[in-house]
């Protein structure tokens, strides 16, 4: 066939313009549910996510309340296409993704990167006929006494639960069961109104401490050095990247305030680990994108605790790429979903962070903060309390005054310089209520 004759009035510009527009338009679509929250760890992740899946010449699109993508400029700049949808509600999002894949828009990729979001991501990955997590299964994952009750029936060693909607019924299952307990809510995160309890008469400060007293866990204390494993779903099958060391501190409360990747474990006890992770989420339905699963390392053997189908906060997104020189960790979803070669770098070396806990009262000044900062060894570090701020006991991850992030060629290098610098950081704290009553006897 001999070519068509060429539009004198047609530049060569114009046409490579239309290339160009042809291909952006062919190029594969991500759309992150949610986008990010206002914290540095969450701006970070989503950033990363968005950053990764541009240089692969993916087309990007993400959703949030509107007033929240103002909030989360620094993200939503990355963003190719912003909408303002609420991520909260699976109805407005099901409804949101339903007219555009009408329209004629389709997504080859749908995320969602924090807890709540999860059940809107799945309903918007399937509406999109895109790769992702069954609904039921990011339902059962979300409760977590569902999560138990399945883990449970495949063989899993789990605590007993209960789901309770009284003082009454908490004081029941404490009867029927072993102490001590621990009580939470059914789907939350962040350690907010998680609390142990020694019997009946520790109930009712745990129960005023739920943020939703009408429907609560309670389950038995599990005894055992926690830990976490981390990793990405390949060809839909889980694949631990990394196990993390955690620190807690002391019960009543349990409020993690550091992480080591990787956790200094014999080699088989972390296969072990790696093994029953990945079975667990197999059994569970799981079977698309990034998952962060707690557990604890007991006498008895591995005990699973919560199971989510995103990544781990804390910062340990950048303890992995520290650990793991090379690591995208969204890229190898992507890589994987496109098709494309999917390289999984190896643990080479070791990353920690450590969170500053300053005791309770109105912060007066904060000593040695720059040197800190300045040290050749920290990645990443962020002082968020300071001079004037009034720091509360500390109860959930949000009442945390900072962190440090640091790397090191060991695990134990890398924990005890965490610890060491940020237990150099000295706060000085007036307390609050000692002045209120010096100002109430005139003194």
């Amino acid at each position: 066939m001999s070519p068509q004759p060429r539009d004198p009035a047609r530049h060569p510009a114009a046409e490579a313009v239309d290339a160009e527009a042809v291909d952006a338009e062919a190029a594969p679509r991500l759309l992150v549910v949610g986008g990010a929250n206002p914290l540095p760890s969450s701006l970070d992740i989503v950033g990363q996510a968005l950053d990764q899946a541009t240089a692969r010449g993916m087309r990007t699109h993400t959703t949030h309340r509107a007033e929240m993508l103002a909030r989360t400029r620094a993200v939503t700049r990355l963003a190719g296409e912003v909408s303002p949808v609420d991520p909260d509600s699976p109805e407005e999002t099901l409804r949101w993704i339903t007219g555009r894949v009408a329209g004629g828009e389709g997504f080859d990729l749908v995320l969602g990167l924090r807890d709540s979001v999860q059940v809107a991501t799945a309903l918007a990955a399937e509406a999109a006929g895109a790769p992702g997590n069954p609904p039921e299964a990011v339902h059962r994952v979300r409760n977590k006494d569902a999560c138990r009750a399945a883990l449970a029936a495949a063989g899993f060693r789990q605590p007993a639960v209960r789901r309770c909607t009284s003082a009454a019924q908490a004081e029941a299952f404490l009867r029927e069961s072993a102490g001590p307990w621990v009580v939470k809510p059914p789907d939350g995160s962040g350690s907010v109104g998680v609390r142990k309890v020694t019997g009946p008469g520790d109930l009712p400060v745990a129960l005023d401490g739920l943020p939703d007293r009408d429907v609560f866990l309670v389950e038995e204390f599990v005894d055992g050095t926690e830990f976490s494993a981390e990793g990405v779903f390949v060809g839909g099958r889980p694949v631990v990247l990394a196990v993390t060391a955690k620190e807690t501190l002391p019960p009543p409360h349990f409020v993690e305030v550091g992480h080591v990747l990787p956790a200094d474990l014999p080699e088989e006890r972390r296969l072990d680990v790696e093994q029953q992770v990945a079975r667990a989420l197999t059994v569970l339905g799981l079977r698309f994108g990034v998952f962060h699963v707690e557990l604890w390392l007991t006498r008895d053997g591995v005990v699973l605790g919560e199971v989510h189908p995103r990544p781990g906060g804390d910062w340990l997104h950048r303890l992995m790429s520290y650990a793991m020189p090379g690591l995208e960790l969204f890229g190898l979803l992507y890589d994987d979903v496109l098709g494309r070669p999917v390289r999984r770098p190896a643990v080479t070396r070791a990353a920690a962070v450590r969170f500053l806990t300053p005791p309770p009262g109105r912060i007066t000044a904060v000593r040695g903060w720059e040197a800190v900062a300045a040290h050749p060894g920290v990645l990443h570090a962020e002082l968020t309390a300071g001079p004037g701020t009034r720091v509360a006991p500390i109860r959930e991850s949000g009442d945390r005054a900072g962190y440090v992030v640091v790397g090191a060629p060991t695990p134990a290098g890398a924990r005890e310089l965490a610890r060491r610098l940020a237990e150099s950081v000295e706060f000085v704290v007036e307390d609050v209520r000692e002045r209120a009553g010096e100002v109430a006897a005139g003194r």
